[in-house]
């Protein structure tokens, strides 16, 4: 497919629209990457049943219901923790306010995050675009993408759990016996779903370059995100042989895998 075949006026909507969503990024800078972020991919869900409603299948009508589902859960939960004081005061000595950026940058970061967010939905619109077949794979997505949302939604709710019982001890139950960061495997795993349910659909080096783009810089934000958690764990509970036990001995992202640090890494941002 040519480059105006790929990119097809349902691409171009979902841009504004996550345009639109995310510039609440210019009333706080976070917010193009917190709650922008969220609720522009809720709203592309949404979208997309709309400009696709006649063709929609049950798959990928539940597919696109998922990144509502998902997107709604995520801005929810970071709009009720922005909503506390304690994060906020928390936050302003961990993250840029961007007060001191100047407003180009601000407007190339805003583009740059609204083409990042329809990219990562990318496989499940070019799939209706390409005509809305379903096969066993895009079955697979769509389940791989509900484990995603399942497994973010456990780790979110037992961290916060854990904390209510003791909120100055690091959490090392229940999922998080598995990694250190499992809402984050959940994030990886929601949009490897994704990108799964787009392999036998993808038609051409622009579309299977605009997934694979959204894949890959979501992932690397992912182990950016670790990697700034990790850090402000290591200054709050290094001195604890307990937390340095469990660092030793649990994965901080992948199950299974024997990578336990990515502070020394320092090429990624999150």
């Amino acid at each position: 497919m040519t480059f105006t075949e790929t990119f097809t006026a349902s691409f171009w909507i979902l841009a504004g629209l996550a345009l639109l969503v995310s510039s609440m990024g210019f009333y706080k800078f976070l917010y193009f990457i917190s709650l922008g972020y969220g609720f522009s991919v809720a709203v592309m869900g949404a979208a997309m049943l709309v400009l696709f409603y006649d063709s929609l299948s049950l798959v990928t009508a539940l597919m696109c219901l998922m990144f509502v589902v998902y997107g709604c859960r995520l801005g929810g939960y970071l709009l009720l923790r922005e909503m506390k004081q304690s994060y906020r005061d928390h936050m302003k000595k961990e993250i840029n306010d961007g007060s001191t950026m100047p407003f180009f940058v601000k407007i190339g970061i805003w583009i740059s995050c609204a083409l990042l967010y329809v990219l990562e939905v990318s496989p499940v619109l070019f799939r209706m675009n390409n005509g809305g077949h379903v096969d066993i794979v895009t079955i697979i997505g769509a389940v791989i993408m509900a484990c995603g949302i399942l497994l973010e939604s456990m780790s979110d709710y037992q961290k916060s759990a854990a904390k209510k019982i003791n909120p100055k001890r690091f959490c090392d139950t229940g999922l998080f016996r598995i990694v250190r960061c499992p809402n984050y495997l959940g994030e990886i795993l929601f949009w490897t779903g994704v990108l799964v349910s787009g392999f036998t659909t993808l038609n051409g080096v622009w579309q299977w370059a605009a997934a694979i783009a959204g894949w890959v810089c979501i992932v690397y934000i992912m182990f950016g995100g670790a990697r700034r958690l990790e850090i402000r764990q290591n200054k709050n509970y290094g001195h604890d042989p307990e937390y340095q036990a469990y660092v030793k001995k649990t994965p901080i992202i992948l199950p299974f895998v024997p990578l336990y640090s990515v502070e020394k890494y320092k090429f990624l941002k999150g």
